[in-house]
């Protein structure tokens, strides 16, 4: 399979990062979000994320941009990686429309980082060619694609995308079609009974964020890392662990809840668990 042109659905920040390192690969890509100026706000993102690695001796954010067109709706490609939000109707109405407008062996992805992949593959006409493509927050910078075979998944689908992965740089590892794959199923109880701490009043946040770092020699502290990736995303992927293993013990905290409800979700909004300058 080749992948010459790649569309990606989604322009926020994960969408961003991923149409940044297609297009860095030398790939067309045509970047699509049903927001208004979502596309200019990701290519405008891509750029400053372009211009810093610059500085480092990277690609030529003009070269790289050149590669990457807005577009106002879905269009045909080799390849469509989608990075809207983590809702399964949502997803699901992604991939039954990009069934039906990308060519019958274009290959549809999803950067879902806990709806099973055999869900989305069942609102196509090709569940052999729907697989799961997770990349991890900031694109750019970390190595990590978690490739997700579902339960039709082709092992041509799943060779060539793995492949894929490694020409952009990437390092692959294969999952299951397990709600939240390995990556959340580990990661985010752990988000989780870090919020359940503060909730308790077991220390304040700023502590529990630097004994994870420092006892764990973790980069990031749990409730700075849920407060980058988004406290939705976060209570979103709680609930599908929850109902999807149907265990309570992945129930998210009620102070998580509230966050979302208060629209305080991490860095995108500028208060979460922390609080951030624009």
């Amino acid at each position: 399979m080749e992948f010459e042109h790649v569309l990606v659905v989604g322009a926020g920040q994960m969408g961003a990062g991923i149409a940044q390192v297609v297009a860095a690969s030398g790939r067309r890509v045509s970047l699509h979000d049903a927001a208004p100026g979502a596309a200019e706000r990701g290519l405008e993102t891509m750029r400053k994320s372009l211009a810093r690695l610059a500085e480092k001796g990277g690609a030529d954010p003009d070269e790289v941009l050149a590669r990457v067109t807005a577009v106002d709706d879905l269009v045909p490609a080799d390849l469509m990686i989608e990075a809207v939000v983590e809702d399964a109707s949502v997803k699901e109405d992604v991939f039954r429309r990009a069934d039906e407008t990308l060519p019958a062996g274009a290959v549809l992805a999803s950067n879902t980082s806990s709806i099973p992949i055999s869900t989305l593959a069942a609102a196509t006409a090709r569940p052999d060619r729907v697989i799961g493509m997770h990349f991890f927050n900031p694109v750019p910078v970390l190595k990590l694609v978690e490739i997700v075979r579902g339960k039709e998944t082709s092992d041509e689908t799943a060779e060539a995308i793995t492949e894929l992965a490694g020409e952009l740089g990437k390092t692959p590892a294969v999952a299951n079609d397990f709600p939240g794959f390995v990556s959340n199923r580990i990661l985010m109880p752990f988000i989780n009974e870090a919020i359940w701490a503060l909730h308790d009043g077991v220390a304040e946040a700023e502590a529990i964020d630097t004994i994870a770092k420092l006892g764990f020699a973790h980069p990031l502290g749990p409730l700075a890392l849920a407060d980058l990736i988004g406290l939705d995303t976060c209570f979103a992927i709680m609930k599908v662990l929850q109902e999807g293993l149907e265990d309570a013990r992945y129930a998210p905290c009620p102070l998580l809840e509230e966050l979302v409800n208060a629209g305080k979700l991490g860095r995108k909004t500028g208060e979460g668990f922390f609080i951030y300058q624009a």
